[in-house]
């Protein structure tokens, strides 16, 4: 999974924010990868919005495109880049577990069917007692397993973990030793289009909100220049906007959109219809509510059971979460806070 070390994650961190600090306001630099609900920053930098509210509030903003997700997500608790799109889950357990201090002004989209848990044969995950699961260990489908074994009554120790590439997920699956797969689109899509005999158990449907992404940003940065956030806001809803508005203006935002995500507009299109966008004031309130936190919690009795937390973690509340100052877990190390003012304040 390519995790770097906690302590070499701190070190270099530490090294890299202090040579940043000598210079006042350098270019913000966000990481992003291809995905569907990651693909409206890649647009908003090609079109010239991410520009335009940039220099509305000072500040120059960079939307650049990492290859390798979790790759991104390293860069960024390196402070190679001064933030980066990634699920909650892996903000917990990659920079806040390794001590880098990380806020989420922006709560993005949520998947709602764009992962799942694949079967052969069968979508009956009873079956799955005693077989192998193909899936990137550590990943939002290894999460979306765990849950999906929790509502069938089982648990990880009644079936194996086979941990595969993302990349070879549509070349393995009709070996006959992979009895079931949990994956991501556009893997999830072809596996299902391309094998009749496969059926979909369980989706990111069954568990609303938990495999969420976010806008993630260095807390050092956000203190010093709220504008960041604020720029950033007005430049995602902005593109949600044009999303959320049929005409010819989304019509060329999603064949643009679809390009550089490697498919069609129809194929992209399809990808929309399984991910959920947060307007402003739904992601501020959704933030704020007890659900919220429930699923915060199920994600970090996950990452604890797996050894997740960091060096030292003696149990789930390892990593202090701050929730617009409410603090839930180790007050002596928040690594993960989520200022909801940014979403309520979009394009204002």
């Amino acid at each position: 999974m390519k995790r770097l070390i906690p302590c070499l994650f701190a070190a270099l961190f530490a090294s890299t924010l202090a040579q940043a600090n000598d210079k006042p306001y350098p270019p913000v630099r966000i990481a992003w990868t291809l995905y569907v609900g990651s693909m409206p920053l890649g647009y908003a930098q090609d079109t010239g919005i991410l520009k335009k509210w940039g220099e509305r509030y000072g500040v120059d903003l960079q939307a650049v495109q990492v290859n390798d997700y979790i790759e991104a997500i390293n860069q960024y608790s390196l402070g190679e880049f001064d933030g980066v799109i990634a699920m909650l889950l892996d903000a917990l357990t990659i920079p806040a577990a390794a001590g880098v201090d990380t806020s989420v002004p922006l709560l993005l989209s949520t998947s709602m069917g764009n992962d799942g848990l694949i079967v052969k044969g069968s979508q009956d995950i009873a079956s799955l007692k005693g077989q192998n699961v193909n899936l990137v260990q550590f990943s939002g489908s290894h999460y979306l397993l765990a849950r999906a074994l929790e509502r069938a009554g089982l648990s990880e120790r009644d079936l194996q973990v086979v941990n595969t590439s993302d990349a070879d997920m549509i070349a393995v699956f009709p070996d006959r030793s992979v009895k079931a797969m949990a994956t991501w689109q556009p893997q999830l899509a072809a596996i299902l289009d391309g094998n009749p005999d496969s059926h979909l158990a369980f989706s990111s449907a069954d568990i609303p909100g938990e495999i969420s992404d976010g806008l993630l940003l260095h807390t050092t940065l956000l203190k010093d220049n709220p504008g960041v956030a604020k720029a950033l806001a007005g430049a995602w809803h902005e593109v949600m906007e044009i999303l959320a508005t049929p005409g010819e203006r989304r019509d060329e935002a999603v064949a643009q959109m679809a390009e550089a995500a490697g498919t069609d507009a129809p194929g992209f299109e399809k990808q929309l219809q399984t991910t959920h966008f947060y307007g402003p004031a739904e992601g501020a309130a959704f933030v704020a509510s007890q659900e919220f936190r429930q699923g915060l919690a199920r994600i970090t009795e996950f990452s604890f059971k797996h050894g997740l937390l960091g060096e030292g973690a003696d149990s789930p509340d390892a990593i202090g979460i701050d929730y617009q100052g409410s603090i839930v877990g180790n007050t002596q190390r928040t690594g993960l806070r989520f200022p909801s003012q940014y979403m309520q304040e979009a394009g204002q």
